[in-house]
């Protein structure tokens, strides 16, 4: 007798494959669920793998458009960075990805979910958060903390060694001898050979960007408008191209990106369960994204206001990668940073070349700048003599400092 169905999160990988087989040898019903938010994938082999593999029902969903609209943008509107380097390429992608599955769960009558994520990293907190807050009767079976299960398979050999013995059809020896995550966002890679963080990464790791050595002599010039934080539209200036649709403006911008070998990084990160690991990522569009959203935001929003913005974007930033996107917390976060978009419009002008993204130019409707009150050659209506007040109260403030921090030198 079936003990349920189980809604998997199924790649058609070797983990995922074996973790189907092996919950049916448990005894449970398998819907698997294959996320299209933009990996290279035979999403139709994958769909006869899983049918072959005993899946009761295969969901093959194409979330491109929402993944974008509905969370890229958000992180383009916060300047999301976390620990000042990853643009949360793969964090971001989790709650998109969970949330089709409980979805698709609760149309099937579904009281199980499931995933392949691994009992050390973020993935099983943000895949678990997202469907405990969509779905809260939900039972959630991951198989990498299930002693029966990872006390059976200690690696790939005892998976490879399943994966032979089940008919599962998998590659002879892995791709690359490390983990790759892929997505419109970006590429991640860790693991294997990566896991020591001496460890250059080999010269055919990346596979999103091209090497700024080999990358074009010429830059690519392109302006993109902004409103309410997000870009509308994306202009190639010397082709005269323009896209206008938030899916074609990424790809877009990650293929001028890609070609100049533009967001590079390989950073050690502190994972949310509490140890350091080594990652490296290539995001190109989402690069070239952040300098100009960077700029037309600085040169729109009110300086007090985006002091306090900065800070709920470092928030909002640590809530994503922690896992936290549909809680209480994030949902206020988002909602401020959105206010806080409310003029942020206007164009900007930039350069992508070897690289790396230089700012040219920018113009906006709602631009703050006021190039009268701020010219060194026109005096306009500002008083230098206003100056004088603001220079005596530091004044007065850093001469005190100065006479504490003297006072106690001669204690010592």
């Amino acid at each position: 007798m079936s003990k349920g169905s189980v809604v998997l999160a199924y790649s058609g990988g070797l983990d995922t494959s074996c973790i189907l087989v092996w919950l049916k040898e448990q005894g449970y019903d398998v819907i698997a669920y294959l996320a299209n938010i933009g990996q290279d994938e035979d999403f139709d082999a994958a769909r006869k793998k899983a049918e072959k593999l005993g899946a009761k029902k295969v969901f093959i969903e194409d979330l491109r458009s929402e993944f974008v609209e509905e969370f890229i943008w958000p992180a383009v509107q916060a300047n999301a960075v976390y620990e000042d380097r990853y643009l949360l390429g793969t964090s971001i992608a989790r709650p998109c990805i969970a949330r089709k599955q409980v979805q698709i769960a609760r149309q099937e009558g579904a009281q199980y979910v499931s995933h392949g994520a691994t009992g050390k990293g973020n993935d099983q907190i943000r895949f678990e958060l997202t469907c405990y807050a969509l779905y809260p009767q939900v039972q959630i079976i991951a198989p990498w903390r299930i002693p029966e299960f990872y006390k059976r398979f200690h690696g790939r050999k005892d998976l490879m060694e399943y994966a032979e013995k089940h008919g599962i059809p998998v590659p002879v020896t892995p791709k690359a001898p490390w983990s790759m995550d892929a997505n419109l966002m970006h590429i991640s890679y860790e693991s294997g050979i990566l896991e020591n963080p001496k460890n250059h990464a080999p010269s055919d790791l990346y596979q999103m960007t091209k090497n700024p050595e080999d990358s074009p002599k010429e830059p690519d010039v392109l302006e993109i408008e902004f409103a309410k934080g997000v870009p509308v539209k994306v202009t190639h200036v010397k082709e005269g191209k323009s896209i206008d649709k938030p899916l074609e403006i990424f790809c877009y911008l990650n293929e001028i990106g890609g070609k100049h070998g533009v967001g590079r990084i390989d950073i050690v990160e502190n994972r949310f369960i509490g140890m350091k690991s080594r990652g490296i990522y290539e995001t190109p569009g989402g690069t070239i994204l952040l300098q100009a959203h960077l700029d037309i935001e600085t040169f729109t929003m009110d300086r007090e206001v985006r002091k306090i913005k900065q800070s709920l974007g470092i928030k909002f930033s640590e809530l994503i990668y922690n896992g936290f996107w549909y809680s209480p917390e994030c949902e206020f976060v988002r909602h401020c940073i959105a206010k806080s978009q409310e003029n942020v419009e206007g164009r900007v002008q930039l350069s992508v070349f070897k690289g790396q993204v230089y700012i040219l130019g920018r113009e906006s409707p709602k631009s703050l700048y006021n190039e009268e009150l701020v010219s060194m050659d026109v005096q306009g209506d500002y008083d230098p003599c206003d100056a004088s007040g603001f220079i005596k109260i530091n004044a007065v403030r850093l001469r005190e400092h100065n006479r504490l921090q003297g006072a106690a030198q001669k204690k010592l």
